[in-house]
């Protein structure tokens, strides 16, 4: 079955705050390979002006998963899961996640194109901080493959 192409344009609810916990920084530094002590030193962060660690520049696709899951799941999406490979993904920040942060994100879907008798799905997970402000938008693109 084909992706719907009427999923384009449609937005998912917010997902449940996620709180950005210090730990959490750290170990996804660690797993990224990252040497910035701004992701593992609180008081490097400190003396740079942060609050509490600062999260790698990739951390958002923690969240913007959760968003995605709502996408997988959708019963009239026509995405199987087990011909889904990542295409793309960038990230575009207003300001750095920081530990203590409350995020919520809601998902957009930007895009549907057919290539090859293949799928790309465009989706947007913008992320807000409790305030409501806006953190950081994560866009993804999934290749959802066609008959071999």
């Amino acid at each position: 079955m084909p992706v719907n192409p009427e999923l384009q344009g449609r937005t998912f609810a917010p997902t449940a705050p996620y709180l950005v916990g210090r730990e959490k920084v750290r170990e996804f530094a660690r797993a990224v390979l990252s040497t910035s002590p701004l992701n593992s030193d609180p008081e490097a962060a400190r003396a740079a002006g942060y609050s509490d660690v600062v999260a790698p520049p990739t951390f958002p696709i923690v969240i913007g998963e959760l968003t995605l899951a709502q996408l997988l799941a959708e019963p009239d999406a026509g995405i199987d899961f087990t011909r889904v490979v990542h295409g793309d993904q960038r990230f575009s920040y207003t300001r750095p996640i920081v530990a203590g942060d409350e995020l919520t994100a809601t998902l957009a879907v930007t895009a549907i194109k057919s290539l090859g008798g293949h799928s790309m799905v465009t989706a947007e997970s913008t992320i807000v901080d409790g305030t409501g402000a806006h953190v950081v938008t994560a866009i993804s693109t999934l290749v959802v493959r066609g008959d071999e």
